[in-house]
């Protein structure tokens, strides 16, 4: 099994900030210092017949107001074939914005950004220079990684409205769009919060299904639940592929912090039962190795 992961990250905390690593500082995991670490490209270990051809480096709050030197970290130490997703702020003036778009792109692995939207979702794709910017990133063919969860019904719909406006605009889902953990499937006749929950995050895929544009990455299952299942997961991913078809998933460890839950090496024997799309080529197409 060949693999490519194009949803990892590397730290080292002797350069970077990392602010969202500190103790003292949000998300209060108890378990945070798992990943409080330098993480380096040798510690994405598999062995036997699994074996990696590449990675994606998804931004890891290296420093966000100075995206570039992350990328400038990166590739003066990584040997391995890979891709990297700068941070952006979609709120910046596009003159900055452009500004550090032209600097990203002087990095030969930039090939998209991100800014981690989550429970500001709605705010932020809603701030009148979120389309403008938006629009410098299509035009510089640069694709944008999506962190929210689907369940947000005000952020689906402008975002829906931001994706009719910009066709040519690549965008990438991160974590399956934060699905909901259950031990059983929501049934339709059961009233409260959970069904409605997966209602909402099932709706919301379905809608950003329908633009070709949009891909989805599987990853990050630790986040909603350290203990979670494999059926959980793939009836997640089952999901992912029903409204985007077998071209538009793409399979993710979220190293390290998948280490939460499993080692590296057991996160891709799970995948490894399921269509190489998932976890080699679709990755190729969209992060353009």
């Amino acid at each position: 099994m060949q693999f490519i992961d194009p949803h990892i990250h590397l730290f080292n905390l002797a350069l970077g900030q990392y602010h969202w690593l500190k103790p003292e500082n949000p998300p209060f995991w108890p378990d945070k210092n798992i990943i409080n670490s330098d993480f380096t490209e040798s510690d994405l270990l598999t062995t036997g017949e699994i074996e990696r051809s590449g990675f994606v480096h998804i931004e890891a709050g290296f420093d966000n107001n100075k995206p570039w030197k992350e990328i400038q970290w990166l590739e003066s130490q990584c040997k391995s074939n890979f891709r990297s997703v700068a941070c952006i702020d979609l709120t910046l003036s596009p003159q900055i914005f452009s500004q550090q778009v032209s600097t990203l792109l002087s990095y030969k692995s930039v090939v998209g950004c991100r800014h981690i939207l989550d429970n500001d979702a709605s705010e932020i794709l809603k701030h009148k220079n979120t389309i403008i910017n938006l629009k410098q990133l299509a035009d510089k063919q640069l694709s944008f990684d999506l962190q929210m969860s689907l369940s947000d019904v005000s952020a689906i719909k402008t975002l829906c409205l931001l994706l009719k406006n910009i066709p040519t605009l690549s965008v990438i889902i991160n974590h399956a769009g934060f699905p909901p953990y259950f031990t059983e499937i929501p049934q339709s006749n059961s009233v409260n919060a959970l069904f409605y929950k997966y209602k909402n995050w099932r709706a919301g895929l379905q809608r950003l299904s329908q633009f070709k544009q949009c891909a989805i990455k599987c990853s990050g299952w630790e986040i909603t639940e350290r203990r979670y299942s494999a059926l959980w997961c793939k009836y997640i991913i089952e999901q992912c592929i029903s409204d985007f078809g077998m071209n538009r998933v793409m399979l993710s460890s979220n190293f390290p912090l998948c280490l939460f839950s499993h080692t590296y090496q057991n996160i891709w024997q799970q995948y490894n039962q399921l269509d190489p799309h998932l976890y080699l080529e679709n990755a190729k197409i969209w992060y353009k190795f």
